[in-house]
């Protein structure tokens, strides 16, 4: 009965949803192509054996690179189909894996949308990556036999409490997976609580994501034609966290610091360019080219570049933390081997945190003026600096290995054991 009220709801607010897709689509027209699949409807040549991955934006589509790989490697007469549900996601797995895999957008889930994806593309089963539950494509998949796993799953203790009050609904979609791959201890009691019935715990797969070696060398790039200039980079910035960020950055008595800005969504950046003029702060984008010697702030404006801004740059600041948003994920920043800093709001990213304020790698900061005294004490400190560089490095290699763990559940779990 809770589907069904659920499908309902969904059928109901239709209108709603094609109102928010136009109002995206005026500052995002990507988001206007390709329609028909959010309902169900593809165009896309469908190979004789398939392996259905999704993840639903950015963030996900890159972390889920050591798992394609290693589900081509162990499967290479299947195709991977990459799903998605937003445009920047799709450009993402564009660069990330080109033409090695076939992509489309995951149909929203009316009943009959992902009837129609299912037998479309019919895969032998189906990987979805953190914390995707569908219960309509959970319960169709179910009935049409396809096997899929969480895979990388995490569920914070606020998601869980919002999940649980809809136990008659979530419950029944977490008792059809086929297993469930949690990050840590904590993700996999919360999600066995809330109906899973296999759980393991694996790790987290964006230790196993290699910084592409390119944007490496972009980012040493940069480090060379920038100078000796001390380089603190806050990433991945939410709405309203820049002007902390520049309250912070008063703060830091170094004069010939730069501050390198990088707001998540790009449909910001014009925001956030606009927001700098208006404090009288010396800006360059990065579209625009380098920073000059009295350039105060460059904007990074750019998508897929993250691993660079994290190699130029002598200390970061991981952004969604300072607000009540519960944070970005840190691991890429210590795979490039880049010391964090992060505000007290973490919720989201608990575990990994808390692990790499234990390493050394990460510092946790209380306030914007506690953020600028702190990066003033690194970046003129660089024994401790050195010292949490070295700290964040051994963090990230020490957390390898998630995704050789999750390949053999998923094979266990699957069923595709020498198929």
């Amino acid at each position: 009965m809770a589907r069904i009220a659920y499908s309902l709801l969904l059928y109901l607010i239709t209108p709603l949803i094609w109102l928010r897709l136009l109002w995206r689509g005026r500052r995002q027209p990507e988001y206007l192509a390709n329609l028909g699949e959010r309902y169900g409807f593809y165009r896309q040549p469908v190979p004789a054996k398939l392996i259905w991955v999704h993840a639903v934006s950015v963030g996900e589509t890159r972390a889920a690179q050591p798992l394609i790989e290693g589900l081509q490697a162990r499967w290479p007469e299947h195709r991977i189909l990459l799903t998605g549900m937003t445009p920047t996601g799709r450009a993402a797995g564009l660069e990330v894996y080109g033409d090695k895999v076939i992509q489309a957008y995951l149909p929203y889930d009316y009943p009959g949308a992902v009837t129609r994806f299912l037998r479309h593309f019919s895969p032998a089963f189906g990987v979805l990556m953190e914390t995707e539950i569908w219960p309509n494509l959970l319960n169709g998949a179910k009935r049409q036999g396809v096997p899929v796993v969480l895979a990388n799953a995490r569920l914070s203790v606020r998601s869980a409490r919002g999940y649980g009050r809809l136990s008659g609904l979530v419950g029944p979609a977490f008792a059809a997976l086929s297993g469930v791959a949690a990050q840590t201890r904590g993700d996999a009691e919360r999600i066995v609580a809330l109906g899973a019935k296999t759980v393991e715990v694996c790790g987290n797969l964006k230790f196993d994501v290699t910084p592409p070696a390119d944007k490496i060398a972009l980012g040493q790039a940069w480090r060379q034609e920038i100078g000796h200039r001390p380089v603190w980079l806050a990433a991945s910035t939410r709405e309203g966290e820049e002007l902390l960020v520049l309250e912070a950055w008063r703060h830091v008595a170094i004069p010939n610091a730069l501050l390198v800005l990088v707001p998540r969504h790009p449909q910001r950046f014009d925001e956030v360019a606009a927001l700098l003029q208006q404090q009288g702060i010396s800006v360059v984008r990065r579209s625009d080219g380098l920073p000059a010697p009295e350039t105060q702030v460059w904007l990074g404006d750019s998508m897929g570049e993250m691993a660079a801004y994290f190699t130029l740059a002598d200390l970061s600041f991981i952004g969604g933390s300072l607000l009540p948003l519960g944070g970005q994920n840190l691991i890429e920043a210590a795979a490039c081997g880049c010391p964090v800093l992060v505000g007290p709001h973490t919720f989201n990213f608990l575990q990994a945190t808390e692990d790499a304020i234990a390493a050394g790698a990460a510092q946790r900061v209380e306030n914007p003026e506690m953020l600028g005294a702190v990066v003033e004490r690194l970046l003129t400190g660089p024994a401790e600096l050195a010292a949490m560089r070295t700290a964040t490095g051994e963090f990230a290699r020490a957390h390898q290995g998630a995704a050789g763990r999750m390949l053999t559940l998923i094979e266990r779990w699957t069923g595709q054991a020498g198929h």
